[in-house]
């Protein structure tokens, strides 16, 4: 894979990103690219490397996807209503809170495109890491969106004990723990942060990269 294939990769990624994440974030004041964005310049401002910038920018990737298993976590307006008041306005009888599996079918994505296991594993545990600490600190659930809180139930719901344990076990714990602060966090209205094309070359870069390891094996 040479540069120009590297490019129109990265090109095709965020234009996906782009035309799915026009859209409203449900439940904050903020559109899906601007979450996107806010996200990965925590990432930056924290100091950390390509693939995990990467994956902070792109950890709902899978929302925006075309794939045979995208399916909407739907539920009556009134639901979100009743936990966060005014959220859904209008004659909205019904609203998608994310699509099912979004983190599984983002990272799927993402490997196939040529992206590390590194940023496809970030990718995927966002969604784990909302179960884990929703068991582990009962006040992180009650700071969620309604939205969040609705879709936590398709998700699984909150960990067991026993997963809880097998999950701060894991090598990547802390990262991915951060992955899902910043993804938190980034929720901020009127936020300036660096554009979309700012991670154009990082993310051809780091697809050559991948490109060059695999050569060499």
């Amino acid at each position: 894979m040479d540069q120009v294939k590297c490019e129109q990769i990265v090109d095709n990624l965020f234009q996906v990103l782009i035309q799915g994440s026009g859209q409203d974030y449900i439940g904050e004041r903020i559109s899906q690219l601007e979450h996107s964005l806010q996200a990965a310049s925590q990432a930056l401002d924290a100091g950390a490397d390509d693939e995990t910038v990467l994956a902070a920018l792109l950890h709902d990737i899978g929302q925006f996807t075309t794939s045979p298993d995208q399916k909407q976590m739907l539920f009556d307006a009134a639901a979100l209503n009743e936990i966060d008041p005014g959220a859904v306005g209008g004659e909205v009888k019904q609203i998608s809170v994310g699509v099912t599996g979004h983190e599984r079918i983002g990272a799927e994505y993402l490997r196939k495109l040529g992206f590390s296991d590194k940023v496809a594993v970030l990718v995927e545990s966002h969604v784990p890491v909302k179960r884990y600490l929703t068991a582990k600190y009962p006040e992180y659930y009650e700071g969620l969106s309604g939205a969040s809180k609705l879709s936590l139930k398709y998700q699984g719901g909150p960990y067991t004990a026993e997963q809880v344990q097998e999950f701060e076990a894991d090598p990547l714990y802390n990262l991915k723990v951060q992955i899902r602060q910043w993804d938190d966090a980034a929720k901020v209205v009127d936020l300036k942060v660096p554009s979309l094309d700012y991670y154009h070359p990082m993310a051809v870069k780091h697809l050559l990269q991948q490109n060059n390891i695999a050569s060499s094996t």
